[in-house]
């Protein structure tokens, strides 16, 4: 087998690897192809000493850790506090935002020795809480605690010693669980539940009948609503349903659909808009939800018109 087609097996479950280091799906398709280019380069300097899935994973992961030009990515409630602008606030261009991973790539991973993503290691919660980590302690608790390599394993792809990589994630760990909602201090997720898709469908259905009491009745009293690039966002079912009332009504901005899909493993709608001006609803948003206890805890607004990516249509008429 020719070296493209050893490092092409390898290319989705590198995706993944690079986005969790990154928080960036853009970037970490940047990083895949800095990836292959330095493995292309070096390629008679591997002696075998390790498989070509190890040894691609050190080259990305020190790929990720080299370009200091990569910000941490944030989500709005890591700006500033939460608030109810009293007029509409531009985007931020200027912000390095986290952005969401398409679940259709984490179903291209087929290689027989590639752990199988869990949904509490993607999920956007862990993203953001595995930002606050040095990228070289990001490393090593990914490799540790969500690839289940070795202590070994982990020094050699990261270039530490076994007990620095042992440090690393002593210390990693308090960090990440000090970030992550209380309900995920013990991973325990998993895939999208049916509970979770009734509670979309009821969601859809209160959107439809341009309720915003039925829409209460599904969010936590302390929902939490982020509308990146946009900084502001909302925090209480108060606000929460005053954010999104003028949108029921057609004549503010226009028509709504929403096809139900997962990004990051996470319930998700699709929101098409069609304006009074067209003929079609055209992408506008995906509305990705963190739900505890059968409501609403959190909706990330990403406004991405992009949907051809995520394997939906790119109008629905």
């Amino acid at each position: 087998m020719n070296f493209e087609d050893l490092a092409e097996r390898h290319r989705q479950e590198l995706l993944v690897h690079c986005y969790r280091m990154l928080g960036s799906y853009d970037d970490a398709e940047e990083m895949v192809q800095e990836t292959f280019l330095r493995a292309w380069k070096s390629q008679d300097r591997f002696e075998g000493r390790s498989s070509v899935r190890a040894w691609l994973y050190r080259i990305a992961t020190n790929a990720c850790i080299d370009d200091v030009r990569r910000p941490q990515r944030v989500l709005p409630y890591q700006l500033e506090p939460a608030s109810f602008p009293a007029s509409a606030l531009p985007a931020r261009e200027d912000v390095p935002w986290l952005q969401p991973f398409p679940d259709v790539m984490l179903n291209r991973i087929e290689e027989p020795d590639a752990v199988a993503v869990r949904r509490e290691t993607i999920e956007l919660a862990f993203l953001v809480a595995i930002q606050h980590l040095p990228p070289r302690q990001r490393a090593v608790l990914i490799f540790r605690d969500v690839l289940g390599w070795s202590a070994r394993e982990t020094a050699d792809a990261v270039a530490l010693s076994v007990a620095a990589v042992n440090s690393a994630l002593q210390r990693a760990r308090p960090v990440l669980r000090s970030h992550l909602p209380p309900h995920r201090s013990e991973w325990s997720a998993s895939s999208s539940s049916a509970v979770e898709q009734d509670l979309l469908r009821k969601y859809m259905a209160a959107w439809d009948a341009a309720d915003p009491d039925a829409l209460a009745a599904l969010m936590h009293k302390d929902i939490r609503i982020t509308m990146p690039p946009y900084p502001f966002w909302f925090q209480g079912r108060r606000d929460a349903i005053r954010s999104l009332t003028p949108n029921l009504d057609p004549t503010y901005r226009g028509h709504w659909r929403f096809l139900p899909t997962t990004l990051n493993l996470q319930p998700t709608l699709a929101a098409y808009l069609r304006t009074p001006t067209d003929m079609a609803y055209h992408p506008f948003a995906f509305d990705v939800f963190r739900i505890e206890q059968g409501r609403i805890a959190e909706m990330t607004a990403f406004h991405l018109t992009g949907f051809a990516r995520f394997n939906l249509p790119t109008h629905l008429t």
